[in-house]
């Protein structure tokens, strides 16, 4: 019963103006990542955010190490309030890995991640420990993933942009807490060894 307790409060409705998607973080394996994020989604920080960034194939130009991702964040005028900026757990250390629907940190420098994070299109291991896409090769903190819902995903992936920025933005319209999944997946899931 405990570990279905502690499922309900890992799983995420991000319900945004082009549909609503459901995540689920590793509190297991990121618990830093995890309770940060937590930390903004209780606080109500994501809610009246948005998506701001799409990186695909049509707008990356000649990158040196191409990705394809969706980046959110909290409203502007709300980034001072952010909380002070958390450790990287690196997936070296984790064993996640940033996958198709994989939920991550956004950061700039090692330990400097507050309230911006991603979600991967598609496989994305340069964003992993030893990766090139950040030169100091400590890749991102991946703590979660898509459960239901990639489509809109991938339709915010799609959205019109003008270069990476997405033009317009794709308001966060809540992100809250949900129940766990339904009793017989999450014994599945136990079984398995799968998160």
């Amino acid at each position: 019963m405990t570990s279905l307790l502690l499922a309900a409060a890992l799983r995420l409705l991000v319900e945004t103006e082009l549909g609503a998607f459901t995540l689920e973080l590793d509190d297991a394996r990121a618990p830093v990542t995890t309770r940060n994020f937590l930390r903004y989604v209780d606080a109500g920080h994501y809610d009246g955010g948005s998506f701001f960034r799409t990186v695909r194939a049509d707008n990356q130009g000649a990158a040196r190490v191409p990705i394809a991702v969706i980046q959110a964040g909290v409203l502007a005028e709300r980034e001072p309030d952010d909380f002070p900026p958390i450790g990287l757990e690196r997936t070296r250390d984790t064993g996640l890995r940033h996958v198709d629907g994989a939920l991550s940190m956004a950061r700039d420098g090692p330990d400097s991640a507050t309230s911006s994070f991603f979600l991967c299109v598609g496989d994305q291991p340069e964003l992993d420990f030893g990766g090139r896409r950040n030169p100091d090769g400590q890749g991102f903190a991946a703590f979660g993933r898509v459960a239901s819902g990639m489509d809109v995903v991938r339709r915010i992936h799609a959205a019109p942009a003008d270069g990476e920025r997405l033009a317009p933005s794709v308001r966060i319209q809540r992100v809250r807490r949900v129940g766990a999944p339904p009793a017989t997946q999450a014994r599945e899931d136990q079984t398995s060894g799968t998160a």
